[in-house]
């Protein structure tokens, strides 16, 4: 198009001596050219699309209110490029993939003994036991204390001097302390700072599906899954049931002390399972003569189970675990 018009500007000095209407008409014809094509080049009907216009072309502006091929991500747009975000739930990683409830509290491996799932009973400061007890289905444990520190059990020294045995921790089950001979010092502080960490993580758990109910006093409370929180001390006054399937999770976050009555039951039904039952306690635990409680017990203090109480589950103390003649299995 420049060439047409750069020729013509040429001419005009010479076709206008020699025949000015026949140059009119060429000038004429010219102009009404040029506003035909340059209608053209604006029209809308476009097929790639200028970045910034409203145009529906393949490429358009980022971000846009066109229906073009390139969006904003995160934009809220059902487009292929949102399709993952619009899906995402920024708290899934708090909430449970495989049944109802919060996502479980992290303990390990039952086989790794750096981690506190291999342990049933784990304190920083010692486990006493007055007499008899039966522990199955895992370790008992003592970090940073040593092994003085784990009386009442009659232990029995390995020749190796990385464990001991007792008869109240039922083969192939071990005694463990961190004066023991390595790995097992680092083993322990592994499993020391684990359930430390599994005690913050229950503790940070946010948006809970009951608050302060019953003020704490609980007396045939049913409890489907969920998050729970107190803001005072717990009292389990009469028989409480956990009620839900399998993979279901329950957290219960108590900012004072814990103590099940003497002769109560904490009850499963429906398949829960006590390895998903988690009790976040900032204060004392007491699990009264002949009570039954069943989870993971994560102790700020001290956890105590008096005459012939029994539990399902584990007690992880950030001081003393003391037993009293109790059965404690590992779930």
């Amino acid at each position: 198009m420049r060439n047409v018009a750069l020729s013509l500007t040429l001419l005009l000095p010479e076709r206008l001596n020699e025949d000015p209407p026949m140059l009119r008409r060429l000038l004429l014809a010219f102009l009404t050219f040029t506003l035909i094509w340059a209608e053209a080049c604006s029209s809308d009907d476009d097929s790639s699309g200028t970045f910034g216009d409203d145009v529906g072309g393949v490429v358009d502006a980022v971000g846009d209110t066109t229906s073009d091929t390139v969006d904003t991500v995160g934009d809220g747009v059902s487009d292929g490029v949102d399709a993952g975000l619009d899906a995402f739930d920024p708290d899934d990683e708090r909430q449970n993939a495989d049944g109802e409830g919060p996502a479980r509290v992290e303990l390990g491996s039952t086989t790794n003994p750096e981690a506190p799932a291999a342990y049933v009973l784990l304190a920083e400061t010692g486990i006493t036991n007055v007499t008899g007890s039966v522990i199955t289905g895992g370790h008992i444990g003592v970090s940073p204390e040593v092994l003085a520190t784990i009386t009442g059990f009659g232990l029995t020294h390995d020749a190796t001097s990385e464990f001991a045995t007792a008869d109240a921790v039922v083969a192939p089950w071990r005694v463990y302390a961190s004066n023991n001979a390595s790995p097992t010092p680092a083993n322990l502080t592994g499993a020391i700072d684990a359930m430390r960490s599994a005690y913050a993580d229950a503790a940070s758990r946010t948006n809970p599906d009951g608050l302060n109910i019953s003020d704490g006093i609980l007396d045939g409370v049913t409890f489907e899954p969920g998050l729970y929180t107190w803001g005072s001390n717990v009292t389990i006054s009469g028989d409480m049931t956990v009620s839900g399937g399998a993979d279901d999770v329950w957290i219960f976050q108590i900012s004072g002390s814990l103590v099940l009555r003497a002769n109560k039951r904490v009850r499963l039904a429906g398949g829960a399972q006590a390895k998903n039952v988690f009790w976040q306690v900032a204060d004392a635990v007491t699990v009264e003569s002949g009570a039954h409680v069943q989870g993971i017990i994560l102790g700020k203090t001290g956890i105590t189970m008096q005459t012939n109480a029994s539990m399902v589950g584990r007690a992880f103390a950030q001081s003393l675990v003391a037993i009293d003649d109790n059965v404690i299995t590992a779930p």
